[in-house]
This record gives C-alpha cells, sequence and structure tokens, in this order.
C-alpha cells in the first residue's frame, strides 16, 4: 500500500510541475527525491532488494508524465509493460535515507524501449537499472516505433544502447507468449 500512495503523490506532483512548465524532453534526466522509509527496509535494516523496482517505477511515472509521454499513450490508447529488467547494486540506502532517483532514455532495439534508473547518493550511484518496456495498444497488438516516435514529435528516435544491454537483453528474454516456454528446467544441470 505505501508504493500506492507514493505513486500518488508522485502523479500528483509531477502533473502540477507539468502543467507550470516544469517538462522534460525525451533526452533530459528526470530527477525525483526520495527517503528509504522503515516499510522499504528488510531484517538487515537496509532497503529490501525488491523494493528499488518498486520504487524506480516512481522515477518512470515521473518522466512519462513531464515528458508528455503519458499523454501520448493517454490519447492513442498505448501502455508500456516491462519485458526485462536488471539491477546492480553499489551501496546500501539505511531507514530515513534521503537519496536522489534518476532516470533517462537509453535507446530502443527492435522490438522495445531502454530505460536506465540510478539511486544517486550525494554523488555516488548507490544502484543502477536497465530497463527494456514494450509499448502495446489497449486494443491487442505493439505499437511500432515508427508510430510511436511519430506520435511524440521525435525525428531520428533514441540514442543507440551500448552493446551490452542488447545481448543482456537477448540473454534473459523468455519466449514469445506465441511460442511455447516449458517449465523443464533442460538447461540447468541436477546434482542428486
Amino acid at each position: 500500500m505505501n508504493v500506492l500512495w507514493r505513486t500518488i503523490l508522485v502523479l500528483f506532483r509531477a502533473r502540477r510541475r507539468h502543467r507550470r512548465g516544469d517538462t522534460l524532453a525525451y533526452d533530459d534526466i528526470g530527477r525525483i527525491r526520495l527517503t528509504t522509509l522503515p516499510t522499504d527496509i528488510d531484517l538487515l535494516r537496509h532497503m529490501n532488494n525488491g523494493r528499488y523496482l518498486s520504487l524506480f517505477d516512481l522515477g518512470r511515472w515521473d518522466f512519462t508524465t513531464r515528458t508528455g509521454l503519458s499523454d501520448v499513450f493517454r490519447d492513442n490508447g498505448w501502455y508500456a509493460v516491462v519485458a526485462n529488467e536488471t539491477i546492480s547494486f553499489r551501496r546500501s540506502l539505511q531507514l530515513w535515507q534521503r537519496f536522489e532517483l534518476e532516470t533517462r532514455w537509453l535507446g530502443y532495439d527492435d522490438r522495445a524501449l531502454f530505460l536506465e534508473h540510478r539511486a544517486i547518493v550525494g554523488s555516488e550511484i548507490a544502484a543502477r537499472a536497465v530497463i527494456r518496456a514494450r509499448i502495446l495498444r489497449r486494443g491487442g497488438g505493439s505499437v511500432t516505433h515508427d508510430e510511436l516516435f511519430s506520435a511524440m514529435g521525435i525525428s531520428g528516435g533514441f540514442p543507440e544502447v551500448p552493446a551490452w544491454v542488447h545481448d543482456w537483453a537477448a540473454a534473459a528474454s523468455l519466449p514469445s507468449t506465441r511460442q511455447s516456454a516449458p517449465r523443464d528446467w533442460q538447461d540447468t544441470p541436477r546434482r542428486g
């Protein structure tokens, strides 16, 4: 429930900032300030590793609202879903610690867009996540990059993502929903 209230607060603030002209370009870096709350910590008294990705959603809500992308989605009946995500931790966030959440677009591949999130303490990265998101139609099917970029008013698209991001996305992907994805652990050696 805690993240739901934070989401509503972030959306309210982002919409207010957008209305007041505090907007972001698609190639800008979105920044919001957050605090590690008691509901974010685990038994080791630092932020639970699973909570980071939930809080990084807040950065995407702020970013899509302030860039106007949420309006593009609403007007066209589109929405984004996370297809892959990976996170790396460098430093723990402690109870009541304030940090800045940075969000930016990395680029795209043939089917999805890539975003990066960073939890920043002072001038140091505490954690970083890379997200691969697909844009879908409410009526079914995917939105092409040409449609998306045209609706966003972008010519030339986003920059090319680093090669390791393509490699990660290919290695981490599951088969399409139109293909079989058996639950067998055939690719993992078993020990007696």
